[in-house]
């Protein structure tokens, strides 16, 4: 095969900034480059080339202006047989009369068939030009399926993964070690750390837990809720909503520390910091990826049930999925539960670390993609 996967007009890759699709894409496309010709296509960034080889893999980079109007012109003569576009459901069309003997695979991330971003007239001509669409769960396979019932036969549920040799589970002698060396750089040496990692946004409801801290720090004086992120991936720079998050962090003083804005190679490392995860997710969340890396390192995970989460954490297995996704009390029980029983807590982590490798490696991923690939 000679493949093309079209990032977003969004982010680099590779993930130099982040991503799940780019974390995606550089986790699989090593695979594929050992049999296939591999080509992606992203936009431009400061510390990347326009144009380099890596590791078998071309990579083609154009300004975010006019990004995929570019991507059409360059694609119309390099005779691809699979053209994988994430995310951009709008530009299927454009791609497909570009390169028009290519097999077309979408891979959505999001809720992308809302009839906020297309019409009906719209969605059912780009199901037409699809030979397959992949999602990242099967709330986002439905949220097209039960619009478009004709897209069915050719939607395929594509969970993403890891790369299990960057993750050193949290029990491992290495895995202690980088324990002790992050919780030290942050001063928490004695403390129980909850994690949460993500974006700063309403929608993930980091407010929550830091409300909750109040009641929590009643039961474990030594616990201290750590939030890893920015207003939006790479950036750091301060919103409304930020600001709100500092201020209600301020009577609770170094009970919640702020770290900021980590580059994904250190995510499997703060992570080893935590005592377990915790997904405050308030909005249909399609699946994000921290559920797959936190299970890798080994912690305990909470969720919330909205959206595609729910599908990879089980009750008792890895984690517990909250229902009550917006009561403060229903959050502070369960890490309460989990700060005190250390035994549960390591239990569930164990698990989570074995579920994942049986089912969420990037191997796994790229397998499956490649049978899509093969049957579209």
């Amino acid at each position: 095969m000679n493949l093309a996967f079209i990032c977003t007009e969004k982010l680099p890759a590779p993930a130099v900034k982040g991503g799940a699709i780019q974390l995606m894409l550089d986790g699989i496309s090593p695979y594929f480059s050992r049999n296939h010709h591999v080509t992606v296509y992203s936009i431009t960034d400061p510390i990347l080339p326009e144009r380099n080889i890596e590791n078998g893999i071309t990579y083609i980079r154009f300004p975010r202006i006019g990004f995929s109007e570019n991507v059409a012109m360059d694609i119309k003569d390099k005779s691809f047989t699979h053209i994988h576009i994430f995310n951009r459901p709008n530009e299927v069309c454009r791609y497909k009369q570009a390169a028009p003997e290519s097999k077309i695979i979408l891979s959505l991330h999001n809720d992308m068939f809302t009839t906020r971003k297309l019409s009906r007239d719209e969605a059912c001509e780009i199901i037409n030009c699809c030979d397959s669409i992949t999602t990242v769960s099967e709330y986002i396979k439905r949220t097209v399926t039960i619009r478009y019932p004709q897209a069915e036969a050719k939607t395929h549920v594509l969970y993403s993964g890891v790369d299990f040799t960057k993750f050193h589970p949290i029990w491992s002698p290495k895995g202690q070690e980088i324990r002790a060396q992050w919780k030290e750089k942050y001063g928490l040496k004695h403390n129980k750390v909850i994690l949460f990692i993500g974006r700063l946004s309403k929608t993930k409801g980091p407010d929550l837990l830091i409300k909750a801290m109040h009641d929590i720090i009643k039961h474990e004086p030594n616990a201290t809720l750590v939030i890893v992120g920015g207003k939006w991936f790479s950036e750091d720079g301060l919103n409304d909503y930020v600001r709100h998050l500092y201020d209600t962090a301020e009577p609770l003083k170094n009970r919640v520390i702020f770290t900021k804005y980590i580059p994904a190679p250190e995510i499997p490392k703060i992570l080893l910091m935590g005592d377990l995860l915790v997904c405050s997710s308030q909005w249909h969340e399609p699946l994000a990826r921290i559920h797959y890396e936190a299970m890798a390192a080994g912690l305990p995970i909470l969720t919330t049930d909205r959206g595609g989460n729910a599908e990879v954490i089980f009750n008792d297995l890895n984690g517990y999925v909250i229902k009550e996704y917006d009561q403060r009390d229903v959050f502070i029980a369960y890490i309460i539960r989990l700060l005190q029983d250390e035994s549960l807590a390591a239990k569930l982590g164990r698990q989570g670390r074995r579920y994942a490798e049986k089912n969420f490696s990037f191997l796994n991923t790229a397998k499956t993609l490649e049978h899509i690939h093969l049957n579209s």
